[in-house]
């Protein structure tokens, strides 16, 4: 009598657990877009025969095809084969808030980037202005794609600066000054006539690279930008880990020098006053006559400047200290490095290297990588389309 109860319920049964199974290959792909077996396989934990079977079903059925591996805007390499769910028509908005440009990307259900709009203004001081540009940007995409806005089902946004989720505003007004008091979330829904999701800049690199990019075979990871502000993304199991208030990964305001210089946060002596875009630029200023920007910096970095490729070292050196400390706490598979900085390749790279091997536990610092970001101007942008896509599908990307 139980085991025909059991039955009817469908627990343990063979039929049960092949269905249950198969959901499980369906969220995979509804929640990463484009994917791999491989991938199915270690994200779910099946065995690759049991996903091959389970994919070669769902082939069968028309509700997975094929597509070029290829991330958005990626060169070289071979393309690979990947898959992706068959979708109902749909799509998202993704909206990046730089400090001085604003960018608008559209995407279908499916992951494909459609269309792309940048210009570029005084965000810091411009709020409104940007997020009035940003409303026309959308109209444009969604024209130039010939999608219609009743298919749009979210809006991802990224600011950079820590997000007030509650209230979903800016949480510090020194970054973005003229952004005190204003509500994005309100005003973007009443511009858009869209759900909307905000999150930081290094949150939404994250989200890119884990989508599409260095992280997508990593379920732990950390994605720091160093730019003209150094913040981190800090992936955890597959999830984005914000913390209580939403500053988890405020890695620039890593205390390294008590009498330190005084940062704008202000404390003394955090990573930002010695490793971000400006402090290099200071450094690298002294001796000439007109400073350059982190830009020309790298750029004459890479010609040879003694100067400029001091610098770029020592701020490597800084944030390793403060990426071994990331790593002691939460153990990461890999340290991914994105923002402008990331283009002075492995002259900042080694030396972060250097320090974690120096400053970190020596189980953590054995096991970490320390890669550059696949994405780095558009980093944000595609993040935002991600955390639009993520919300999209009900993946949730924060833990409980």
């Amino acid at each position: 009598m139980e085991r025909r109860a059991a039955n009817r319920k469908g627990d343990g049964t063979l039929a049960w657990l092949r269905g249950r199974n198969r959901d499980r290959v369906v969220e995979v792909l509804r929640a990463l877009g484009r994917t791999s077996q491989a991938d199915i396989a270690r994200t779910t934990g099946l065995s690759r025969t049991t996903v091959s079977t389970l994919v070669a079903e769902l082939k069968d059925a028309g509700l997975v095809f094929e597509v070029d591996g290829r991330a958005p805007g990626a060169r070289g390499g071979r393309p690979g084969v990947q898959l992706v769910l068959h979708y109902a028509p749909g799509a998202v908005v993704g909206i990046d808030f730089g400090h001085s440009h604003v960018q608008v990307a559209l995407a279908d259900l499916a992951h494909n980037v459609l269309a792309e709009r940048t210009q570029d203004m005084d965000v810091n001081h411009r709020a409104e202005d940007a997020l009035d540009a940003s409303a026309r940007m959308v109209d444009e995409v969604l024209a130039e794609a010939g999608v219609e806005r009743a298919l749009v089902t979210c809006a991802g946004i990224g600011i950079p600066g820590p997000v007030d989720r509650v209230r979903g505003a800016v949480g510090s007004a020194t970054i973005l000054p003229g952004w005190l008091g204003l509500h994005i979330g309100d005003a973007m829904r009443g511009r858009l006539g869209l759900p909307v999701e905000i999150e930081n800049d290094a949150n939404c690199g994250a989200l890119a690279e884990l989508t599409w990019g260095a992280g997508r075979d990593c379920s732990n990871f950390a994605y720091i930008k160093a730019a003209t502000g150094i913040g981190a993304g800090i992936i955890i199991d597959g999830r984005l880990l914000r913390g209580a208030s939403g500053t988890a990964g405020e890695i620039g305001h890593t205390t390294l020098d008590q009498a330190g210089a005084l940062c704008y946060c202000g404390n003394r002596g955090c990573l930002e006053t010695v490793a971000s875009g400006p402090a290099i630029i200071r450094l690298v200023s002294e001796a000439r006559q007109e400073a350059p920007n982190l830009a020309r910096v790298i750029e004459l970095a890479a010609a040879g400047d003694v100067r400029c490729r001091r610098a770029i070292s020592d701020a490597g050196r800084e944030i390793g200290v403060a990426v071994a400390g990331l790593c002691n706490l939460i153990n990461p598979e890999r340290v991914i490095i994105g923002g402008l900085l990331s283009r002075a390749g492995e002259l900042l790279l080694q030396p972060i290297r250097e320090s974690v091997r120096r400053h970190a536990v020596l189980a953590a610092a054995e096991r970490v990588d320390v890669v550059p970001a696949v994405f780095v101007e558009r980093a944000e942008l595609l993040g935002s389309l991600a955390l639009a896509l993520r919300s999209s599908s009900g993946t949730l990307t924060a833990g409980p």
